[in-house]
């Protein structure tokens, strides 16, 4: 009788849990700006993409795989360039509130990779990388399945080439849930 009673309350959470639920999964896709620190002193302003996949536990928690790569040039002197890249793939939980317009946070731990380069030689180095942050979405249908993330504002912390870096991501694009 225990394990009947048991297995009906299980069961009935589940249920509960499932209906609760706005969508399953969402996938988000855009553009992305990143200020980062760079091997001489100084910041460098990157421009990129970002992109996630997000499984919905229920509706205020779900796991993220977070994906972005981040481009642009440093002048070392004047006339010379370097060209630095950024990629991250980065993975943890998100808590939002539910809603028409839903504010989340995230922590997020995974893999960085960094480039840098001058005259056709480049040092590359891959190391631990985490954000921290969040943002807004805001439903652009009246069945939630398309959503506008008008902002995620994220700290991003990686370490390159032995030493910390402190670095800052926007991003914005379109959400789409099913």
């Amino acid at each position: 009788m225990r394990k009947l009673l048991l297995t009906a309350g299980a069961l009935l959470l589940l249920a509960s849990a499932t209906t609760a639920q706005d969508k399953r999964f969402e996938v988000f896709t855009g553009y992305s700006f990143s200020r980062v620190d760079t091997a001489s002193p100084g910041r460098s302003n990157l421009h990129g993409w970002n992109a996630a996949v997000e499984a919905n536990v229920n509706r205020f928690f779900g796991l993220v795989g977070d994906f972005s790569g981040h481009y642009g040039e440093r002048t070392v002197i004047p006339g010379i360039q370097r060209n630095i890249n950024t990629h991250a793939a980065l993975f943890g939980p998100r808590v939002r509130l539910p809603g028409r317009v839903r504010p989340f946070a995230h922590a997020l731990f995974g893999v960085a990779r960094g480039s840098a380069g001058v005259f056709g030689s480049t040092n590359s180095d891959t190391a631990f990388g985490m954000a921290a942050g969040g943002g807004i979405d805001a439903d652009l249908t009246d069945d939630g399945g398309v959503s506008w993330r008008i902002v995620q504002a994220d700290y991003l912390m990686n370490r390159f080439f032995d030493r910390n870096n402190n670095n800052f991501r926007l991003s914005t694009g379109l959400v789409f849930r099913f």
